[in-house]
């Protein structure tokens, strides 16, 4: 198997989704000749053309609003949003249009959209690069939302978002993009709306998604120095969100801790502990713990890494629910 980073796994994914549908096309700023910011698209271009692979203006409503249009005569728009905190002049676009086109229709159309959002912090950027807006979009019924954690998956879902007939964001970690992993070319993907267990254990269940995925995978093998086993599920999907996986888990080990880089307050960690709560109570040996980024804007790159959530703020997190 080879050995990817993320962004070459994108890449590829994108390439052989390019190639399987031909009404497939990429829109986004920069993504052409420069290959986009992240080079995830590289030469994309140079292989299909600008006519599927289309440097767009600086207007990310205009994107997704083409792309609305594009969908509904057929093609299968992929959209890159150049960075996460640039998504919201499109918010309207996506939330009152995209999302409700096969409701208002009654069933009638469909809009294939692929929406692509860098996301999450680490990279050491200014103001409106390292926003974790998943939330905002999970809150409206219509979108699916993913978010790959290692270049198999990153490989994989991609082509399963282009593959499907509902409007799909895909947030991609962009700190993790240059993490590199194996990436089966010949698998049976799951559905990349499943979560996947990554460690089995039997004493707390942490759940992360996205770039807290290796955080969390890290703070398990630390936990298992002092005797604890942990149990790490990759949620992949935001919307929907996989309960009947968490459920199971939580049954087994009775704790439940859930790590994401978006603030804690109003965040997916909060929808999952009410579920789990309602589910599986009887089994709960501990409230369910939350850690994630704090209820304020951004900070600076000077001090990020005081807001991100690290292994020692899980560990911290677990002790508690270990203590009840």
């Amino acid at each position: 198997m080879p050995t990817m980073t993320i962004a070459k796994a994108l890449n590829e994914g994108l390439r052989a989704a390019l190639t399987t549908h031909p009404t497939a096309l990429l829109m986004g700023e920069d993504i052409g000749d420069l290959g986009g910011v992240y080079r995830v698209t590289e030469g994309l271009k140079a292989q299909f053309g600008s006519d599927r692979v289309v440097d767009t203006p600086l207007a990310e409503s205009g994107i997704v609003g083409t792309a609305i249009g594009l969908a509904l005569r057929g093609y299968r728009p992929v959209c890159e949003i150049q960075f996460d905190g640039f998504v919201f002049p499109a918010f309207n676009q996506i939330t009152t249009q995209l999302a409700k086109i096969h409701a208002r229709s009654d069933g009638q159309l469909t809009a294939p959209v692929v929406i692509r959002i860098p996301y999450g912090g680490g990279i050491g950027s200014i103001e409106h690069h390292s926003e974790s807006p998943e939330a905002l979009f999970a809150h409206t019924a219509g979108l699916r939302i993913i978010t790959p954690s290692n270049a198999h998956d990153a490989y994989w879902m991609i082509q399963q978002a282009v593959d499907c007939t509902d409007p799909v964001i895909v947030f991609e970690p962009k700190r993790r993009y240059w993490q590199k992993g194996e990436v089966d070319l010949t698998a049976v993907p799951p559905s990349p709306f499943e979560a996947q267990v990554l460690r089995e254990g039997t004493d707390a269940t942490v759940v992360a998604y996205g770039p807290l995925v290796p955080v969390a995978l890290a703070a398990a093998d630390a936990a298992a120095e002092d005797g604890t086993s942990v149990e790490v599920i990759d949620l992949r999907s935001i919307s929907p969100i996989d309960f009947d996986t968490v459920t199971a888990s939580v049954q087994k080990t009775g704790r439940l801790l859930v790590a994401h880089e978006a603030p804690t307050f109003g965040g997916i960690g909060g929808e999952i502990a009410s579920r789990i709560t309602e589910r599986a109570f009887l089994s709960l040996e501990a409230p369910v713990l939350r850690v994630g980024g704090f209820h304020l804007p951004y900070p600076t790159a000077r001090t990020e890494e005081h807001y991100l959530p690290d292994i020692d703020r899980i560990l911290h997190s677990l002790d508690t629910a270990l203590a009840y």
